[in-house]
């Protein structure tokens, strides 16, 4: 090989390795946020899971981490109160249906406290709660609960909730075994064997801490309304809602990404297969087109070198 082949391929290995090195980068980047080769898993069962949900690690949004486990395709939703069985989620309205497997209907009144009632840690706040037209009613409650401070005399919480309430409840067949304590609004005899209640008015639902030993939960889908409980959806109704950067998602999916974050600092992440971006998938590509041109610019810039010089020594 001449001095002048040899120059040009020196050089031209110059530029093959720079190139190499940047392609190196979003490589080392990806293992560096510990998302390498990640997609994100769209299903459980028959049910889609799409953001803001998510069942692995560092998909959907940080919000709603550890929340949702797909066992044997069955999704479980958890929380400090427990586990639940998600029936439905509606991306439309932003809400999830949830069935809590010790939870009376209009046909069985389960009691022994066991329950989960809904209890949401205090951080997750801000993104899930039951919405406005879930009733809880509250069953065979001690005397001492903090549903009754005050009594006699005191109008209680318990109350009906968009048509909803223990009033109607007892006219379903579970409570001919039991046989209710009917009383009015206010309470001059003892406390009622059912007690409805909307979240808003108690925070949350800790069957413990009211000293209940059972409960039920029924949810309206407005504008529809039954005539009777044995008509209404039992099971709690959660609306949830984002709080981050709803952009940053809606660009990566237009780019074929899926959302996620970065689990040691929770920043937004855009998930594009082999790589993560910042940003969205079209930086990745871009990115990706300016190395294969790095390469096609090396083997050129080997080719033009050769060229020069042998138009050079023919000058000679």
């Amino acid at each position: 090989m001449s001095i002048s082949t040899m120059s040009c391929f020196s050089f031209s290995i110059l530029l093959v390795i720079t190139s190499q090195a940047l392609l190196f980068i979003p490589l080392a980047y990806s293992n560096i946020i510990g998302h390498s080769t990640l997609t994100c898993r769209s299903y459980c069962g028959n049910l889609t899971i799409d953001y803001p949900f998510a069942i692995q690690s560092g998909c959907g949004h940080p919000g709603f981490r550890d929340l949702l486990f797909c066992i044997n395709d069955i999704l479980m939703f958890h929380i400090t109160s427990g586990s639940y069985r998600v029936l439905d989620i509606d991306y439309a309205y932003q809400s999830l249906t949830l069935h809590d497997p010790h939870m009376s209907n209009c046909d069985t009144i389960v009691l022994g406290g066991r329950g989960n009632g809904f209890v949401v840690e205090p951080w997750r706040a801000p993104y899930l709660n039951p919405v406005a037209d879930n009733v809880f009613m509250l069953i065979e409650c001690s005397p001492e609960s903090p549903l009754f401070e005050g009594f006699p005399g005191k109008h209680l919480p318990c109350g009906n909730v968009s048509g909803m309430g223990c009033e109607e409840y007892y006219e379903c067949p579970a409570w001919e075994i039991i046989g209710p304590n009917r009383v009015g609004p206010v309470y001059g005899s003892g406390p009622p064997e059912c007690c409805s209640v909307s979240f808003e008015a108690m925070e949350d639902v800790n069957l413990t801490k009211l000293g209940c030993q059972g409960y039920s939960s029924a949810y309206s889908l407005a504008p529809l309304r039954v005539s009777g409980p044995d008509g209404w959806s039992y099971g709690i109704r959660v609306k949830y809602s984002v709080q981050g950067n709803e952009a940053f998602c809606k660009a990566c999916e237009a780019t074929g990404g899926s959302c996620g974050f970065d689990t040691d600092g929770n920043s937004d992440l855009c998930m594009c297969g082999r790589w993560n971006s910042t940003t969205n998938c079209d930086s990745v590509h871009s990115a990706s087109n300016r190395i294969r041109w790095t390469l096609m610019d090396a083997l050129a810039g080997y080719l033009i070198c050769l060229i020069i010089w042998r138009n050079l020594l023919r000058l000679q």
